[in-house]
């Protein structure tokens, strides 16, 4: 029974790791592709680590730059979207979404900023929810820790010094605890996706017969508000809101 486990964990780890180099070698593969102008070949490569459920910012970056030389307006910006809901401070993801904005037809103004709200925007943005968790695992083993050492030492100074460090890491932890749940909350409660239509025509009522307010077109991020049969509220960077019916809009939620 002992050999027949043996041999099962032994089969298993061979697999995870051919898996592993199989992934990388589709990773290499995919680079080789794009630096040699073969930018369909490159994102086929890359959509096989997508389908076997890996992602991370790079292969979101790397399919929106393939799919930015190849003039697809609406997928490059998804995918440099995608890249930077895990690293949101990342220069060169954002440098290059913009890029990829610009080839957008709607040049959509963003509603301006309190100092305030800007503040604490950035603090939100400093991490992608899966980078809180790892700064809240790290703090609360930091508090273990240091708080350990003020147990065990015996030096009236270096005791005072892991208190008084305790209390501060006390207090990261719970104000990153407290950002991280507003970041999921504004996570769950808000869904923002890419638009694919050529040309939307977005009204002020869910029916034909109302106005129509303005136009939208392919690449344009929307938040969805609301849906109604065949028809879905939509705000746009500017603040300005209407419906829109049978809309090819990708959700940016979930990893795809």
């Amino acid at each position: 029974m002992r050999k027949i486990l043996m041999l099962f964990l032994v089969s298993f780890f061979h697999c995870f790791v051919a898996f592993g180099q199989e992934k990388d070698t589709t990773f290499e593969n995919a680079n080789a592709a794009y630096h040699a102008g073969q930018f369909e070949k490159a994102v086929m490569l890359y959509k096989q680590i997508l389908e076997s459920g890996q992602h991370s910012a790079e292969l979101y970056f790397n399919l929106g730059n393939s799919y930015y030389r190849l003039n697809q307006v609406g997928e490059s910006i998804f995918y440099f979207e995608k890249a930077k809901q895990l690293q949101p401070t990342d220069e060169d993801i954002n440098v290059n979404s913009s890029f990829a904005q610009n080839m957008a037809i709607d040049a959509v103004e963003v509603l301006p900023k309190s100092q305030v709200t800007q503040l604490k925007d950035s603090i939100i943005e400093l991490f992608s929810q899966e980078g809180w968790a790892y700064f809240i695992v790290l703090l609360a083993w930091l508090l273990v820790l240091f708080w350990g050492l003020y147990l065990w030492n015996k030096i009236p100074f270096i005791k005072r010094t892991f208190f008084v460090s305790s209390l501060v890491l006390a207090l990261f932890l719970i104000g990153s605890l407290f950002i991280a749940v507003i970041k999921s909350a504004n996570t769950a409660d808000t869904t923002y996706g890419i638009l694919f239509n050529e040309k939307m025509e977005v009204w002020a009522e869910p029916n034909s017969r109302a106005e129509v307010l303005f136009l939208l077109h392919e690449g344009t991020k929307v938040q969805m508000l609301d849906e109604l049969q065949d028809w879905q509220k939509i705000r746009i960077a500017n603040g300005s809101e209407g419906w829109i019916k049978n809309a090819k809009v990708r959700s940016l939620k979930g990893f795809k």
